[in-house]
């Protein structure tokens, strides 16, 4: 019996080391947050340079696993100095006042078919609301995070006053993202 017992001990005791944990990652090169709605009836996009994303995750871990992106404002560019400049002012995301947007999930859901949901929070000029990012996993020696989410810049005060009008503007606002990963030292 005393050698059962010391078995079992030696077993618990390494019981955490076999445990599966989420791999922490930070952005790597080549990632891309990008934005797109309509003005007016026409088309356009933009991109967030400088964008910085962290992740934990694990398939296997969804528990244990986390996302946080924190975006730069005045880096916003649709590559139309005029849309730009409107863009980062008062009216849209003022960027003067406020610097940076975040997200934040930390709750990762399985959809099925190799797809997640990141159930998190975007504060964006001081508010603070739900934003779901459906996302697919590729794993490797470069993860890829490939993701998609809509945000509705009335809610956050983007495009209020004289852009409130929808038929302008879109309330809804596609967000989409690839971000590539390498291990976080």
């Amino acid at each position: 019996m005393p050698a059962f017992r010391l078995l079992l001990a030696a077993t618990l005791a390494t019981a955490p080391l076999l445990s599966v944990h989420a791999a922490d990652y930070v952005q790597a090169p080549g990632s891309s947050l990008a934005f797109a709605g309509k003005y007016q009836g026409e088309t356009f996009s933009g991109t967030f340079p400088g964008f910085r994303t962290t992740v934990r995750f694990d398939p296997a871990d969804l528990a244990g696993s986390r996302l946080s992106v924190t975006i730069p404002l005045a880096t916003a560019t649709t590559q139309n100095p005029d849309y730009d400049g409107e863009m980062r002012g008062a009216a849209f995301f003022d960027a003067g006042r406020f610097a940076q947007a975040t997200y934040t999930a930390t709750g990762i859901r399985d959809l099925g078919n190799g797809e997640y949901a990141a159930d998190g929070t975007l504060s964006l000029r001081g508010v603070q609301k739900p934003v779901t990012l459906t996302f697919t996993w590729t794993a490797g020696a470069r993860p890829l995070l490939s993701g998609r989410a809509t945000v509705r810049r009335l809610d956050f005060g983007v495009g209020g006053g004289d852009w409130a009008d929808t038929g302008t503007i879109p309330n809804e606002i596609a967000v989409s993202t690839r971000v590539y990963l390498q291990p976080a030292d």
